[in-house]
């Protein structure tokens, strides 16, 4: 998706649905909640390793099991949301170190 269709598709996504921001610290913050609302990451890759983290806690109880999964995503999306924000800061201070043509 280029920039533009991101950004439209962003200024949409708001109007229509008042997105949850959680609880965003910074602009950076509340665009990545938009982000992930309108990108959702549920690939083969998450899902076999989802299977897996599964098998490997086989023989535990359902309130161990549950724990467990929404420790690993809240650890996977505080991870998600800090390469977002920090690749956003970089590719801001790329810009204004680039030559203008």
């Amino acid at each position: 998706m280029n920039l533009e269709t991101y950004f439209e598709n962003l200024r949409e996504h708001i109007l229509e649905k008042h997105p949850d921001v959680n609880d965003a610290e910074s602009v950076l913050e509340m665009i990545y909640e938009c982000y992930a609302q309108l990108n959702r990451m549920d690939n083969e890759t998450i899902r076999k390793d989802f299977d897996e983290l599964y098998q490997a806690m086989h023989g535990h109880s359902l309130r161990e099991i549950d724990k467990v999964i929404y420790t690993v995503c809240l650890l996977c999306r505080d991870h998600e949301k800090a390469g977002f924000v920090t690749g956003v800061r970089i590719g801001i201070r790329l810009e204004d170190e680039l030559p203008i043509s």
